[in-house]
């Protein structure tokens, strides 16, 4: 049974789980808007030792890998990187967006994961029993709201909108979609770390840790401008 640690700062929510096979040892999870590079290392260190595991007894390393914050996607990539390396262990990283959407699991419908991209946009997918939908417009992306809102209204069925920054975009999911609209509680919004092991012990690791990069989806702002000045 694979024992694995998993890794999510890539959005306010920081979350560590340790698995092994099918059981979940213990999470470890804050919803704080705090500096992820600081507490990211101690929790590891803290949950290690709660469910009496080495870190040399680990086979496997899960981090979301994005979209969310650029500096959080950054550190949670960069510590996981780093401690497979150390430990020669395999690393799998999962879209930030696939754990939000394992919320909505057991929904009879759709599930959209939001994660707010600011000026209208917004990180999502669509996914259904948990896996993302296979047609191509419906993979992970960042797209303004509305235009993603118009597609979503063709469906057939409902759709279950979930993640913290759902709130920010409420009213107009509401004022395009209507009753086909439905809001997950609050407890399901935050994705949580077991969750992401679950879903990284089913995909295969990364050809190279190094090579290896997280999925912002778009640029940095900074970068973007940057590129933009060079042209």
């Amino acid at each position: 049974m694979t024992k694995t640690l998993a890794i999510d700062t890539s959005t306010f929510v920081m979350g560590v789980a340790v698995t092994e096979g099918e059981r979940t040892l213990g999470e470890l999870m804050t919803n704080l808007k705090k500096n992820h590079s600081i507490r990211l290392m101690p929790a590891i260190k803290q949950l290690l030792e709660e469910v009496n595991i080495t870190p040399q007894q680990l086979e496997r390393i899960v981090v979301a890998e994005g979209p969310g914050s650029y500096t959080g996607v950054r550190i949670g990539v960069t510590t996981a990187k780093t401690l497979a390396w150390s430990l020669d262990i395999p690393l799998v990283g999962v879209s930030t967006l696939a754990v939000i959407a394992q919320g909505g699991y057991f929904f009879e419908g759709f599930v959209s994961p939001i994660i707010d991209a600011r000026r209208g946009k917004v990180y999502t997918g669509l996914y259904k029993d948990g896996s993302p939908v296979s047609d191509d417009w419906a993979r992970d992306r960042i797209i303004l709201l509305e235009e993603w809102l118009e597609t979503l209204a063709r469906l057939d069925e409902r759709v279950l909108f979930i993640g913290q920054d759902v709130k920010l975009h409420r009213a107009m999911i509401e004022a395009k979609l209507g009753e086909k609209a439905v809001f997950a509680p609050f407890s399901m919004h935050l994705p949580r770390p077991g969750e992401l092991a679950r879903l990284g012990q089913r995909l295969q690791p990364v050809p190279s840790i190094h090579s290896f990069v997280p999925n912002y989806h778009q640029l940095a702002e900074a970068e973007a401008k940057w590129r933009k000045a060079q042209k």
